[in-house]
């Protein structure tokens, strides 16, 4: 399936230079076309548990899945890279 703009998404891929995992949640802001037929890639914005923005960050299309019913959401704490 396709994903829409502004729709939730998951990450399918850990994103270490961002402290992000694969599981985390997602919104998609925008498509990005990549030259020469490439795949096609994604801004997304990334909010804490409290909703402020803690990421925006462009992945590939395959970095995301739309999410789906049989799916649980749940909380981590963001801990810093060292």
């Amino acid at each position: 399936m396709t994903p829409e703009l502004y729709q939730e998404v998951a990450l399918t891929r850990d994103l270490p230079e961002e402290q992000l995992k694969a599981g985390d949640i997602a919104v998609l802001i925008d498509f990005i076309p990549r030259p020469s037929g490439g795949e096609l890639g994604c801004v997304l914005e990334v909010f804490n548990a409290v909703g402020k923005t803690i990421a925006v960050v462009t992945v590939p299309i395959s970095a995301i899945s739309v999410l789906r019913s049989d799916e649980i959401l749940t909380v981590r704490s963001l801990t810093p890279t060292n």
